[in-house]
């Protein structure tokens, strides 16, 4: 596939790598350093470069939104149009200091994104685990045994896009459902996050679901 990828902190920078030495042609994005996405491209290899938000949405098959909730507007204004494109997003709905979500309960981030792109197609997907664990799990990948990613949206085409990257990266892809479904995957975010940098045991953490009964 070809993939841009919207944000160049942790997440974007990670998964992005990830996605280029699977074999997709990945173009990283929105960063106030050029030279920094130019770096990220390098140490991502032969399939990875850099440009503008725009040139990452050209051609994409798919996005990756990865910048914080206070960037969503800024970065989706600079790609431009994304009428029929597949957008994974992680980002999570945080307050500017990063202490609580701003939409919850009744709404989530990724339904507010779905409605700011109404052309496109969301998927909630990655925001679940820390981007510390990301490399460890791709470098697991063929393991027999593999953490779960849960993701949810409301198109079968798109799930299925964003399913593969999922796999891609190492993690059994767990479907919740339609995108609604992630007014419970953002606050378990939290949780997830709690125990990965408030806990003892450092941020390398995943968690895996297991079916019994059958």
């Amino acid at each position: 596939m070809r993939i841009g990828i919207l944000g160049s902190g942790l997440m974007g920078a990670k998964l992005g790598t990830i996605f280029a030495r699977s074999g997709h042609d990945v173009v990283f994005s929105y960063s106030r350093s050029k030279e920094k996405l130019n770096k990220l491209a390098r140490g991502a290899g032969k399939k990875a470069r850099a440009g503008t938000p725009a040139e990452a949405a050209q051609d994409a098959d798919a996005l990756l939104l990865a910048v914080h909730w206070s960037r969503v507007d800024d970065v989706l204004k600079q790609a431009g149009d994304v009428s029929g494109k597949v957008i994974v997003s992680c980002s999570l709905p945080m307050n500017a200091d990063d202490t609580g979500l701003v939409i919850a309960h009744t709404s989530s981030g990724a339904e507010e994104l779905a409605k700011k792109v109404r052309e496109a197609r969301v998927v909630s997907a990655f925001g679940t685990v820390p981007s510390e664990v990301l490399f460890d799990v791709f470098e697991r990948r063929r393991n027999a045994t593999k953490p779960s990613l849960v993701y949810c949206g409301d198109e079968s085409k798109s799930k299925k896009t964003a399913a593969e990257l999922i796999r891609d990266v190492g993690f059994d892809p767990v479907d919740a459902g339609p995108l609604r479904v992630a007014r419970y995957n953002e606050p378990f975010t939290l949780l997830i996050a709690q125990l990965a940098y408030e806990g003892d045991e450092g941020p390398e953490l995943a968690y895996r679901f297991e079916r019994f009964g059958k």
